[in-house]
């Protein structure tokens, strides 16, 4: 019976990877539904060439600090319990592996591929692991702090914070450091209108594949078929309707808010989709939603950062939301289940986003001054990157 438990388990999180997995392609479709057609071949090779060094990088550094584990152990050690280890390394894997991806919508078409390549290696093996070690398995005592400050630890059941809110935050210090891309602005601080998404239908597979990839994220969180729950499925489907019913009103109908208004309301639900009530989500995916649109137009038209698929905001911003929302609406006297601190909630989701800001100006400030982060006006002009688009047409 413990074998039979054990396979199911591994099953079940291989199936929630493999899911996971299917979210970076839309990602890939979100970000070439987005940029100019000139650098839609530059978003795809990014997209998959981030996840191929983000594994090793994971696997030889990442997963071993956040964790404490290695795979140095003969196969047969590390095939104990059918292999769960392993398949528990690839699901959290795909979550590791999300931040480049978060990361690479926020500076699209005006990043130099390989700088950016290095950059994806550093945040996957030191930053997103120290904090979700922190968070995940309790290194350095900070959820044990909390726990006697305020009774609970910070709650973050399937990454609010730990991953999207990392990724949004880490790509706006990526993005401030970029700047804008050429033309973008006129001289008056006007936006150009020049710089309308390439493909609405692109655009809405990527938000179809993430939208469905994100029940695998979320439901399989629980990495046991013992720990399933449909609360947490119910929850993320109510966070996604109120998410894309928010984002159409206060986004007037435009396919681009309403396609990412679902994935806000997702990112939202992420901390405490294992303890709201289903109205709770509802509302948490509503603001979410709202939020989005709001913060997105304000951040390209008012305050000039050019953030292409608005990752800060969807990412950065809602995670933020959900991850206080968690502590909210997750609390018995709104209809959840308890156990969580709305102060662990905002000093946990204040120390994510601290640890992303400081990690992305870092990282990104250091390559600036090094090898250099920008494209050349050329460059930009003609394309995301010369040398990729060569190497495409003479494949053909």
């Amino acid at each position: 019976m413990e074998s039979l438990q054990a396979g199911s388990d591994v099953l079940f999180v291989l199936l929630g990877a493999i899911l996971v997995l299917f979210m970076h392609s839309g990602f890939a479709f979100l970000e070439v539904g987005t940029v100019r057609e000139k650098n839609q071949v530059n978003a795809l090779v990014k997209i998959f060439s981030d996840f191929a060094v983000c594994t090793v990088a994971y696997f030889f550094i990442g997963y071993p600090l956040a964790y404490g584990i290695d795979f140095f152990a003969s196969a047969s050690e590390l095939s104990i319990n059918n292999g769960y280890e392993l398949v528990k390394f690839f699901f959290l894997l795909t979550f590791a592996a999300a931040i480049p991806a978060i990361v690479s919508g926020g500076i699209a078409e005006r990043a130099r591929f390989y700088p950016q390549i290095v950059a994806s290696i550093v945040i996957v093996a030191l930053v997103y692991p120290f904090f979700e070690g922190i968070v995940w398995n309790g290194n350095f005592g900070f959820q044990s702090w909390l726990e006697s400050l305020t009774g609970f630890g910070f709650h973050d059941f399937a990454g609010s914070i730990v991953v999207h809110g990392m990724g949004g935050w880490i790509a706006f210090g990526a993005v401030i450091l970029l700047g804008a891309r050429v033309g973008r602005y006129s001289r008056d601080g006007g936006a150009s209108g020049n710089f309308a998404p390439s493909s609405i239908p692109f655009l809405a597979l990527g938000a179809w594949i993430l939208t469905v990839g994100w029940f695998g994220f979320n439901v399989m969180s629980a990495q046991s078929v013992e720990g399933i729950s449909g609360l947490v499925a119910m929850n993320s489907l109510m966070a996604m309707a109120g998410g894309a019913i928010a984002a159409l009103f206060v986004g007037r109908a435009d396919p681009g808010f309403l396609h990412n208004g679902p994935l806000a309301g997702l990112v939202a639900v992420c901390a405490g989709s294992d303890i709201m009530h289903p109205m709770g989500s509802l509302v948490v995916g509503a603001v979410a939603g709202a939020l989005f649109v709001i913060t997105f137009t304000l951040a390209q038209n008012r305050w000039k950062i050019d953030d292409v698929l608005g990752v800060w905001p969807l990412h950065g911003l809602c995670g933020a939301w959900g991850g206080i929302a968690a502590g909210i609406f997750g609390s018995e006297a709104l209809g959840g289940l308890g156990g969580v601190s709305l102060l662990s909630q905002v000093i946990g989701t204040a120390a994510g986003i601290v640890v992303a800001v400081i990690g992305g100006f870092v990282v990104y400030g250091v390559l600036k001054a090094t090898v250099g982060i920008r494209l050349t006006e050329e460059e930009e002009f003609n394309g995301a990157d010369l040398s990729i688009h060569k190497i495409s047409s003479t494949s053909r």
